[in-house]
């Protein structure tokens, strides 16, 4: 694929589709960017890291979601 293609491929997404690609393009760079460190030292990544690469990916637009439930939800209900 041409840079040509995917800046227009990109371009066509929501703006938060955008900065999605942004993120990952920013996790590529971050884990193989570097070409001085042996391809070993790349791929170790501590847990901690992991954990909050991971925490910021799930939790990225989660309060532009709407709300599914309501506390009327949470509220058993006898009949």
């Amino acid at each position: 694929m041409q840079l040509e293609d995917l800046i227009a491929k990109v371009s066509r997404l929501p703006e938060f589709r955008q900065q999605e690609v942004m993120d990952f393009v920013a996790f590529l760079e971050q884990r193989y960017g570097q070409t001085d460190l042996s391809e070993a030292e790349q791929l170790d990544w501590s847990e901690q890291q992991f954990r909050a690469m991971s925490l910021d990916q799930a939790m990225r637009d989660a309060e532009s979601e709407p709300d599914l439930y309501f506390e009327d939800d949470l509220k058993e209900k006898w009949q």
